[in-house]
């Protein structure tokens, strides 16, 4: 893990050790939310993964990116602020950027995607009927795809990576286009498509939805199929879009504040401690997805509720403190003496409702309800098999 590079002073942090130890438990807590709402997420709608609707492969894709971010950045984040420092190395430190641009980026892009999808069938809904499963797995790739050329810029020397300026996490490095044209010219085209440009695109398609819908109440109706269910689903998918939208973009706006003041400013001015509480806004953006779709979507709920109860009864079933007085015990061996009292002497399952004691050519007779058992009686050095029924109550203590 070390090289020569750990030692320089851009890995060492540049915030206050109470701030290091302060973000280190944030990002804790972030992880572990994370991983498992976002868990829980794409468990679910693995288990409802025939009824999905296609605007659901954005919030599922979201989730993805969540967790990448989640899994790639947070345990390299978390042990380097406990440290007061970077612990990585420079190659580490390139891949580390290289994730937090990629995932955050799609996320982005993915809930761009996620608000023309749902302006189209609101406002469209001609067009927007015909918006399929396979129409949104190809918007998916795409959405990749965009993030992947923003991402893969730096490593091909089209802009920077490297450390953060407090020290203990990598990013682009924001001061590069203060004295390098083609760091500058990346920042531009960051800002304008990956940031201005999707927030345009967001900020008007929910706002062509909300004039839509107060314009005509009909129109909600008809983008979707004419069941109620459906209707209200999908009305429901738009207002818990826009929510996640808020989240993330109140979570990422401060980074880009300060990061774009950082590139067109004098980055010097810039305090570090201004970098390291937007980005953990910006990291907190994680969580907000599979909170509000687990909390506040019906069908993602009720799937929920489902599985967690089937769960319980499997732990409460297999748990020996389930039955403390042995009731399943006392159960099961009454069910094994009953099975062996059921059956004749030699070994044969007795068999309910047939008549035992009719021949083949006799007349058909009365069907028997209830079982006809036998036993073996020994009297002297021979046995015979006699019904139960028939016996007296003296020879029944001869019962083999």
């Amino acid at each position: 893990m070390g090289n020569a590079s750990d030692t320089s002073a851009v890995f060492a942090s540049t915030i206050s050790k109470e701030h290091d130890i302060l973000m280190a438990s944030l990002y804790s807590v972030f992880c572990v939310l994370s991983l498992m709402g976002n868990c829980i997420l794409l468990l679910v709608a693995y288990h409802k993964r025939s009824t999905l609707k296609p605007a659901e492969f954005f919030i599922i894709n979201l989730s993805i990116s969540d967790l990448g971010m989640t899994l790639s950045l947070f345990p390299l984040a978390i042990p380097s602020a406990f440290t007061h420092r970077w612990l990585f190395g420079e190659v580490t430190c390139q891949l580390y950027a290289m994730c937090g641009v990629l995932f955050g980026l799609c996320s982005l892009t993915n809930l761009t995607a996620l608000s023309l999808v749902c302006c189209l069938k609101v406002c469209f809904p001609n067009h927007g009927n015909k918006f399929s499963s396979s129409h949104a797995r190809l918007l998916v790739v795409g959405v990749w795809c965009y993030a992947s050329v923003f991402a893969v810029g730096p490593l091909a020397r089209w802009g920077h990576y490297g450390p953060e300026p407090y020290g203990t996490a990598c990013c682009i490095d924001w001061h590069a286009p203060n004295h390098e044209f083609s760091a500058l010219s990346y920042i531009v085209c960051l800002f304008i498509f990956c940031y201005a440009l999707p927030c345009t695109i967001i900020f008007l398609s929910y706002t062509f939805i909300l004039l839509t819908v107060r314009g005509s109440r009909q129109a909600v109706q008809q983008h979707v199929s004419p069941q109620t269910k459906t209707n209200n689903a999908h009305a429901l998918i738009v207002k818990l879009s826009v929510a996640v939208c808020i989240g993330f973009l109140s979570a990422w706006t401060p980074y880009a504040v300060v990061a774009m003041w950082a590139a067109f400013g004098d980055a010097t001015l810039v305090p570090p401690d201004a970098f390291a509480f937007a980005a953990v806004f910006a990291k907190s953006s994680t969580i907000y997805n599979p909170m509000v779709y687990l909390l506040c979507k019906p069908n993602f709920r009720e799937c929920l509720y489902r599985d967690t109860s089937m769960l319980r009864q499997r732990i409460y079933r297999g748990s020996p403190q389930s039955d403390p007085k042995g009731h399943f015990g006392s159960a099961s061996q009454r069910n094994r003496d009953l099975s062996v009292s059921m059956r004749y002497s030699n070994g044969q399952q007795e068999s309910y409702g047939a008549c035992t004691h009719c021949t083949e050519n006799a007349a058909p007779c009365h069907v028997t309800t209830t079982p006809q058992r036998t036993a073996c009686i020994l009297t002297e050095s021979t046995y015979r098999e006699v019904t139960v029924s028939l016996l007296s109550e003296k020879p029944r203590a001869d019962f083999l």
